[in-house]
């Protein structure tokens, strides 16, 4: 059960706070607001969604008093922003979290962020009117304790409410939206020294090693010939050691 209170909307510097006991997703529950002309700065927060998702359909439990799931409505007027959003709000939510946790955050592109395990995952869909943004909406799920059905999962420390987790959080999150352009030298370093990724091997989205995100945000990745990098923009992740642990428990 829930016995935390949420703080208010102007005490974020909200234009709206919308608390739903449980929802589908606060992801759809933002997108219906957008389409009923909700200003940018509404906030969906959910006790319980009983179809929380993340990229490509992945499903994300939600049950009540495990974890904070929200969304975040923006309207930028620079749509030169939106293939690095996602980047900027795991940034923004790495910073945020650091003091509710006990250890170095890391972030995995495209947007997941781990503390030993998976500590938060993000979601940003955007809607288009012709050939500008409409609207955005930013989706984030952050563990308040360890999820049952996710051994490899991690959460905030002990006695974290989610005011305290909203008041860290809702900032970051609405200044890290309201940047334009590509990652700057200075983001890309903030993302360099938080990557989980870099140096690994991974088998997907392609074959090779990781050396880091460009400038657009794209995953840069050096073929096995150690010679030549490509660049991809979309994809999930796969480790090649995760793989081979994976053969060697089928094994035993």
């Amino acid at each position: 059960m829930l016995s935390d209170d949420l703080p208010s909307a102007a005490s974020l510097g909200l234009a709206g706070l919308v608390h739903l006991p449980t929802t589908d997703s606060t992801m759809d529950a933002a997108h219906h607001l957008a389409e009923h002309g909700a200003p940018a700065g509404t906030l969906v927060v959910a006790d319980c969604q009983a179809r929380g998702r993340g990229r490509a359909g992945k499903v994300w439990a939600s049950e009540s008093g495990d974890g904070l799931w929200l969304t975040l409505l923006e309207r930028p007027t620079d749509h030169t922003s939106s293939g690095v959003l996602a980047l900027r709000i795991g940034m923004a939510v790495a910073d945020a979290l650091e003091p509710f946790v006990y250890g170095q955050i890391r972030l995995k592109w495209p947007n997941d962020v781990f503390v030993e395990g998976k500590l938060a995952g993000i979601l940003v869909e955007a809607r288009w009117r012709d050939a500008a943004i409409d609207w955005v909406a930013i989706g984030v799920g952050v563990n308040m304790c360890m999820p049952s059905a996710e051994v490899t999962a991690s959460c905030v420390g002990p006695n974290v409410t989610r005011a305290a987790l909203l008041t860290a959080l809702v900032p970051a999150l609405r200044e890290a939206a309201q940047r334009s352009g590509g990652l700057s030298a200075v983001e890309l370093q903030t993302w360099h020294d938080r990557d989980l990724a870099r140096g690994r091997r991974i088998v997907s989205p392609v074959l090779g090693t990781v050396m880091g995100i460009a400038t657009d945000g794209a995953l840069l990745v050096r073929g096995s010939d150690g010679v030549s990098t490509v660049s991809v923009s979309s994809g999930s992740m796969v480790f090649a050691d995760a793989i081979d642990e994976n053969m060697a428990s089928e094994d035993v």
